[in-house]
């Protein structure tokens, strides 16, 4: 089956991906993980299986580069005179407490979580972008939601 033009799938699926990578990283570093997303994915397209997926395929390479942009941060030094900037949020969220602890997560219900609530993909979609079976899907939505439940009602 022939692949169609890589441009085609950039704007069929850019926003999505776009949008996962602010919830994964924030929208101070999303450009930079959603740049190094369509590389990889531009590089890796003429090997694409099944043209059908395309859209979990590049979901599961964000999910990757936001986990790399993670372990870069964590490995840069940090500033000592200059205090961190407070997280920015996606443009249509306006609860900045809830984000932060979204961002804090452990990363497979974070990317559940974001992938479910932000982008409202159904469960098979979910797994299918995060590569794993729809129980598991399920499994970390749910705890990663249960999470945010009880640490916003701790801070009632």
């Amino acid at each position: 089956m022939k692949l169609p033009p890589f441009e085609r799938i950039v704007e069929r699926h850019g926003d999505d991906v776009w949008r996962f990578s602010v919830s994964q990283v924030g929208i101070g570093r999303a450009d930079d993980v959603f740049q190094e997303t369509m590389v990889a994915a531009l590089a890796a397209y003429p090997t694409l299986r099944d043209p059908a997926a395309v859209r979990p395929w590049l979901l599961r390479i964000a999910a990757r580069k936001a986990v790399d942009r993670f372990r870069a941060d964590a490995r840069a030094p940090a500033p000592v005179d200059a205090p961190e900037p407070p997280p920015v949020l996606p443009p249509d969220t306006t609860d900045d407490a809830l984000w932060t602890r979204v961002r804090r997560l452990p990363e497979k219900q974070r990317q559940a979580v974001a992938l479910r609530v932000v982008l409202d993909l159904r469960y098979t979609d979910v797994a299918a972008a995060m590569d794993t079976s729809v129980e598991a899907a399920r499994r970390n939505v749910f705890e990663g939601l249960r999470t945010l439940r009880a640490q916003l009602e701790g801070a009632a």
